[in-house]
């Protein structure tokens, strides 16, 4: 049973590529129709099971989702992983720049790409065609996607990246770390991250017991609603630490708003 058991868990489960769909009814979201969102974080292209293959393969399943628009949610590189290899950032964004959506493809960086060179993988993905958001926004047609850097590892300016946006469209925040929801504010429509790998163990009883965010499991996968604001956080595809996926497969997300 423990030998199956761990088959599973470090062999069998990483190499799974699921598609985690997901419906929100977002009140006051005023564009119509519903927004189709692809969102793929965590990505850690060179940690084992996420080679080249694993990559085209992310590639070619969010775009057969046939998004409006695609969002990139940071640490799309690995160092120093157990049983992996480096990929270079430039690697990565060229399998990246296949990505399509109508609205456009937008990235924000995480903290392992920050630790690794942020100017380096930003340049990267920019060279791909993907709109780096760090700090920034972008006004698209019925809202504005505004991407705030690194939590942990960048200025992560909240206040002034929401102050460049000056109508009164929606807005869709993306940013790395899930922690920084409590202090968003509710003018924001949805805040979408990655980070926390869903914990890459959830055992049932005791669920998921190692999850790095100051707030344990609160923030951990999925939808959250605090106080009538919207947080969805997506588990990742790769893995960080130890290979390992225990009842939290590699997803990228497909996020419905109505």
């Amino acid at each position: 049973m423990l030998a199956a058991l761990a088959l599973w868990a470090f062999v069998i489960e990483p190499q799974r590529l699921v598609v985690h769909r997901e419906t929100l009814t977002i009140p006051g979201w005023s564009p119509r129709p519903p927004l189709r969102i692809a969102v793929a974080g965590d990505l850690h292209a060179g940690s084992p099971w996420t080679g080249i293959a694993k990559l085209r393969r992310v590639v070619q399943t969010i775009n057969g989702q046939h998004p409006d628009v695609i969002v990139l949610l940071g640490d799309y590189v690995i160092q120093d992983v157990l049983g992996g290899h480096f990929i270079p950032p430039e690697t990565i964004a060229g399998e990246l720049r296949l990505l399509h959506a109508p609205l456009g493809v937008f990235a924000v960086i995480g903290n392992h790409d920050n630790w690794l060179d942020g100017r380096r993988v930003a340049a990267a993905l920019r060279r791909a065609g993907i709109t780096v958001l760090e700090d920034e926004v972008a006004h698209l047609a019925t809202f504005t996607l505004a991407g705030v850097s690194d939590l942990w590892t960048a200025p992560h300016n909240l206040a002034a990246t929401l102050a460049k946006v000056t109508g009164r469209e929606p807005i869709i925040l993306l940013t790395h770390n899930p922690d920084l929801f409590p202090h968003v504010p509710a003018r924001v429509s949805l805040t979408l991250a990655a980070h926390t790998h869903g914990g890459q163990v959830n055992l049932p009883l005791a669920g998921r017991l190692i999850v790095p965010s100051h707030f344990g499991q609160r923030y951990a996968a999925g939808h959250i609603e605090e106080g009538g604001r919207h947080l969805w956080v997506t588990t990742g595809v790769g893995t960080s630490i130890l290979p390992v996926r225990f009842r939290v497969p590699p997803e990228v997300g497909l996020v419905e708003v109505r």
